[in-house]
Order: structure tokens, then C-alpha cells, then sequence
């Protein structure tokens, strides 16, 4: 796996679909690390106004879609802690009740279990990007190919927030 100036592993150039799609989502989760990066806490709490959005917030945030998308929706095992007993959306400021360790580790933690779920999703055969798991209280059926795209989208479009709060707090600026 080649990795590029910022740690980030490379999408393949050529490769399957679970390849390609694993790898844009690897690239995306891999920005987020690169843009949270030896920040202090405080500094993962800072607002860029008129927003409320913080790169902690984002971490959260992340790792609450991470749950719902792969551990809710595709594992099929519905709302987990701590998300089920916490408001929608209440992770952007929940955040700045958290440690910046405490955000990336949970995070992390987070994406480890998504990916043991596309594994096992995976391991059915061919086929398993086109298996539907119910959503949005049964009123939708996504597919794991489904899932994945919009788990890269959600990614590459936080990221660009990131971009944007990272610049806003010490002049680092990248793609």
C-alpha cells in the first residue's frame, strides 16, 4: 500500500469494485486523521463562525455515522451506545465535554468496527454489495454498495469542513 506526503494510503488506480471502494473510504477516514492531527483539546473545540462545527465535532460526529451506517444499518443491529441515548445530532456539542484523546480513540474505535462489519458483509461472496439492509425505519433498503458511496460522500464532504477549520486554526492548509 503506498501512502501519500500526509499518511494517507493511496485509492487504487486499478482494482475491483470492493477495492476501489474500500480504498476511496480508507483515503477519506485517513484526511479526517491528517486534519485532527496534533491538535491540542482546545483547539479541536474552536468554531469557525457562523458555524457551531468543530473539528472534535466532526470526530464525533463521524464516529456516530460510522455506528449508524455499518453497526445500525448493515450489521442490522440497530441504535448502539452512545448514540441511543443521546439526541440526533447532539455530538456536535457533546464533543467539547471530550478529550481530544477521547474523541480520536473513540473514532478509531468506531471505524474498527465498521470495518469487521464490511468484512464479514464481504466474506458472504459475490453478491454482498448488492444485499439490502433496512433503514430509516424500514422505509428504505440500502445496499452495502450503497452504504459505502455515501459513506465515502459523507467523509469527502467533512473533510471539507475540515479543511476549512484546520486554516481557520493554524494556517495548515491541503487538499
Amino acid at each position: 500500500m503506498e501512502l501519500d506526503e500526509h499518511g494517507r494510503p493511496e485509492p487504487p488506480l486499478q482494482g475491483d469494485e470492493v477495492t476501489t471502494l474500500l480504498g476511496f473510504l480508507d483515503y477519506q477516514r485517513a484526511t479526517l486523521v491528517w486534519k485532527c492531527a496534533a491538535l491540542e483539546d482546545a483547539q479541536l473545540r474552536v468554531a469557525l463562525p457562523p458555524t457551531q462545527m468543530t473539528l472534535g465535532g466532526l470526530l464525533l460526529h463521524l464516529a456516530r455515522v460510522e455506528d449508524h451506517w455499518f453497526g445500525g444499518v448493515v450489521a442490522e443491529g440497530g441504535e448502539l451506545e452512545p448514540w441511543a441515548s443521546m439526541p440526533w445530532a447532539a455530538e456536535w456539542q457533546g464533543a467539547a465535554d471530550r478529550s481530544g484523546e477521547q474523541l480520536r480513540g473513540l473514532w478509531a474505535q468506531r471505524v474498527e468496527a465498521s470495518r469487521r462489519v464490511v468484512t464479514t458483509a464481504l466474506a458472504a461472496g459475490s453478491g454482498a454489495l448488492e444485499v439490502t439492509h433496512p433503514a430509516w425505519g424500514g422505509q428504505g433498503h440500502p445496499s452495502l454498495r450503497w452504504v459505502l458511496v455515501h459513506m465515502i460522500e459523507e467523509y469527502a464532504r467533512h473533510n471539507g469542513h475540515a479543511d476549512l477549520l484546520r486554516e481557520a486554526l493554524d494556517g495548515q492548509t491541503g487538499e
